[in-house]
């Protein structure tokens, strides 16, 4: 790409020129909502239109449609049984179909987002982008690299490059300033989820928790809140900033921890509490930033409270059409009682598959269903899992 206005948008770049051009996604078409104080439960979230025209999501492996896939063409995630449930075929999403952005752009009336680096030219992204990269993390590729960890699964593409790929989508498509206001009003911000990779990558390379992993939320949370405010600086008016998932309930998580884990560490649903515990962690401090964040009236910042709705399902699977017993178990995977025995377990040449993936919360071990992200989808839409906080004065 010769200049951040460039039409041309080539998916054939180096890193160098891929950081120019990529951002946020998300969440709900909004006409109010309900503004809680931190501690407070979920309020409701109104959904109508709320005047978007497109949306922008950044994130991981959570949202991404098909980046990694076309940097990794042939790894196990793009192929069946991945996107067999909605496409028919995989797609790079790291699901059986359709992804909570899916199901948003589905109710605003868009179409699925175009893969940042799946487009050609600046016309590819009119009515949205998703700039996700599975495996992606807040803090940057060399931080980890500095921490001493194997970089093998941690791409370059962390939230300051997909920033910076969004930048150059706004200035491919908005040159003046009061077009790039206008552009940037009407559009809908999804603000990850990202950091969970950021804790996901220590921990399944076995660093210590106390001394390391748990000292990074303030360096995420610090991240996430640069990018915020580098969407209001450029005029956003409505972004939605999820929290992470209870990994305490995630398969992997709990085939890894296993062999390490006490009947004392399990909860009555089979859950690690600890694991748990920390996801609250996490979440407490990224909504009390977003208590916390200066903003203007004219802006909404909601956060998307991914936890409790996944633990809703996981602890009463039945009433929301899922099977108890397989609550904690893999859809695909290689064996073992979470069907999550390793890392890539789904598509490779061990893999078993289950026979109804609608009656599963989890698709891979990691990642979910498309039948849990539509009910993940939905209860942000339509309450009670998302809410408001509200605003500190700019």
């Amino acid at each position: 790409m010769a200049s951040s206005r460039s039409s041309s948008l080539s998916p054939a770049m180096t890193t160098t020129t891929t950081t120019r051009m990529m951002l946020p996604l998300f969440l709900l078409l909004i006409l109010f909502a309900h503004s809680v104080t931190a501690g407070e439960s979920a309020g409701h979230l109104a959904a109508g239109c709320g005047g978007f025209t497109r949306m922008f999501s950044l994130g991981d492996s959570i949202t991404d449609a098909g980046n990694l896939a076309v940097i990794s063409p042939n790894s196990t995630f793009n192929r069946l049984p991945y996107g067999e449930t909605f496409f028919g075929r995989p797609t790079g999403r790291f699901c059986d179909g359709r992804l909570i952005v899916d199901f948003l752009a589905e109710e605003l009336g868009l179409p699925f987002l175009t893969p940042f680096l799946r487009g050609k030219t600046a016309e590819d992204f009119r009515q949205g982008a998703n700039f996700a990269v599975a495996g992606a993390t807040a803090l940057s590729q060399d931080f980890f690299k500095e921490m001493g960890l194997d970089l093998t699964l941690i791409p370059p593409f962390s939230l300051d490059v997909q920033l910076e790929w969004f930048k150059g989508v706004l200035h491919s498509l908005a040159s003046t300033d009061e077009e790039i206001k206008k552009f940037m009003s009407t559009s809908l911000f999804l603000l990850g989820e990202i950091g969970g990779n950021d804790y996901n990558h220590p921990f399944f390379q076995n660093r210590s928790f106390t001394a390391e992993i748990k000292l990074l939320v303030p360096k995420v949370i610090a991240k996430i809140e640069n990018a915020i405010k580098v969407l209001i600086d450029l005029g956003a008016k409505t972004i939605v900033v999820p929290g992470n998932f209870p990994i305490g309930c995630v398969p992997r998580y709990l085939t890894i921890f296993q062999s390490t884990s006490s009947p004392k560490d399990y909860d009555a649903f089979g859950c690690i509490k600890w694991l748990n515990d920390f996801s609250v962690y996490h979440n407490r401090a990224l909504k009390s930033m977003l208590h916390k964040i200066p903003r203007d009236p004219t802006v909404t910042i909601l956060y998307a409270d991914y936890y409790n709705t996944a633990l809703e399902i996981t602890r009463h699977p039945i009433k929301h059409g899922f099977k108890k017993e397989t609550v904690l178990v893999a859809c695909c995977g290689d064996g073992g009682p979470y069907n999550s025995n390793s890392l890539f377990g789904c598509g490779g040449p061990s893999s078993n598959l289950c026979s109804d993936p609608s009656k599963h919360v989890s698709w891979d071990g990691l990642h979910l269903t498309e039948a849990a992200y539509k009910f993940v989808a939905h209860h942000m839409l339509h309450g009670p899992f998302a809410d408001q906080p509200s605003r500190a004065p700019k």
